[in-house]
């Protein structure tokens, strides 16, 4: 709770905290709004594609023209990554691939890394953690999204005494979302294409949210991140409001819907029949946990907190997350304590490839949030042994067989390289559930 007075005490001594940012769609620009009324944090470059697009981005957002130009646009991540004004550098091109290299270059070159792409994050964070780890410097998940948002709230229960019986975030969800597309997306919105694309939204990446491939990957992150467990067949969704989770998120045995105790779920802000949940999470994280004795149950019911009606689970949440504009707790965490907001430690979720339709071979796979799979939540332990195909793998990869709507994709029905840098990585990350003692020590 001191992050500011930290921050302030840098920037009085003219030394501020400089930033290198990867990557400028909407979480970016976020970030990069809360710049010129965050004193002591500096951008030193942005890396885009199209740095033209990033230049107007922080226009858009009210940057000073002195500050624009003080800042350097470019279009080489990898560069950004070396740079000697650099101190923490921000991924935000939600590409796997291009975020494992990016990762890779900023931890060789001494910078601590802020990886807002979830997406890599789950195809290789325990490897990249375990570096990041080895060269002294931060790997971190990015606050203002779930994953890190979560894993504050389970470290809260954890340091206070409670067993955590289940955690994770609320989003839109019915069983049939599983099958819509880029095409058909924006009716679930309620928007025409039209709107969106005046809005400049990507329909693939807003299909990503609403398939069910981005609770996938954001449920595994915060699964290795905290050491918990998945569900073996995917995630249930149940519909709950912020009234029941206490309730709903306990064990079969207690009388709820897990199989076990010490995992993450979803819930949905829909019934099954499409109507709304009253006090709905969609937009928040929760954790649930446990009272240790019946002295901690009975101060529950004290100081009115939610339980079921055993009185001994009860739950926290926050009803919402402010993305991007909530970044800079990342930065300054890593920059200022030299600690992660979430980081991976273990490999225990994998967001795995299902095939939205029948595939047949020689079909090229679209990745998240596209129109021939979506991301499931698995155990990595049926991950590796069923050899399934990583969703973060899954994007311009041809089949070599067909594959029947509903079936997990395999690495063997694609033609994969295994020499890339992104599956090295992935196998790194693979080998760490055998020597998940490699994975505990404290981050730097």
């Amino acid at each position: 709770m001191n992050l500011h007075a930290l921050l302030k005490d840098r920037s009085t001594s003219g030394r501020p905290v400089r930033v290198g940012f990867i990557g400028a769609g909407k979480f970016g620009t976020m970030f990069l709004n809360q710049i010129p009324s965050t004193q002591g944090i500096e951008v030193a470059a942005i890396a885009d594609l199209d740095p033209g697009r990033a230049r107007k981005s922080c226009r858009d957002t009210g940057w000073p023209e002195d500050l624009i130009t003080a800042t350097e646009f470019v279009e080489d991540g990898e560069a950004l990554c070396r740079r000697d004004d650099v101190e923490v550098v921000i991924e935000a091109t939600g590409q796997p691939a291009a975020g494992i290299r990016h990762a890779l270059t900023a931890i060789d070159s001494g910078k601590h890394i802020v990886m807002v792409n979830v997406e890599a994050d789950v195809l290789a964070g325990p490897a990249l953690a375990q570096r990041a780890r080895s060269a002294g410097v931060v790997y971190s998940m990015a606050y203002g999204d779930q994953p890190a948002l979560v894993s504050e709230m389970v470290d809260w229960a954890r340091a206070a005494g409670f067993k955590v019986v289940t955690a994770g975030k609320g989003t839109k969800y019915l069983p049939e979302y599983h099958a819509v597309t880029p095409e058909d997306v924006w009716s679930h919105y309620g928007l025409t294409p039209a709107e969106a694309k005046a809005a400049g939204m990507n329909p693939q990446m807003f299909n990503s949210f609403l398939d069910g491939t981005k609770s996938a990957i954001e449920m595994a992150a915060i699964a290795n991140a905290c050491d918990l467990a998945v569900p073996s067949d995917g995630l249930l969704f149940p519909p709950c409001g912020v009234d029941d989770l206490s309730h709903v998120l306990r064990p079969k045995s207690a009388g709820g819907l897990l199989d076990s105790s010490g995992t993450v779920e979803v819930v949905s802000s829909l019934e099954r029949d499409g109507r709304p949940v009253y006090r709905d999470l969609r937009w928040g994280v929760y954790v649930v946990f446990e009272a240790p004795n019946d002295y901690a149950a009975a101060c529950f019911r004290q100081y009115g907190l939610k339980t079921d009606d055993s009185g001994r689970f009860a739950s926290m949440y926050k009803p919402f997350h402010l993305i991007g504009l909530e970044l800079g707790i990342s930065v300054l965490s890593a920059a200022l304590r030299g600690e992660p907001t979430g980081q991976s430690r273990a490999f225990n979720g994998d967001a795995v490839a299902v095939a939205k339709r029948d595939l047949k071979a020689g079909e090229i796979l679209d990745g998240e949030g596209g129109y021939t799979v979506w991301g499931k939540l698995v155990p990595a332990e049926r991950s590796v042994t069923e050899a399934a195909l990583p969703i973060g793998l899954a994007h311009g990869v041809a089949l070599c067989c067909d594959v029947p709507k509903g079936q997990l994709v395999s690495i063997t029905d694609v033609k994969i390289d295994e020499t890339s840098e992104a599956v090295r990585l992935r196998r790194e990350s693979e080998a760490t559930r055998a020597a998940p003692e490699a994975l505990s020590g404290a981050a730097q």
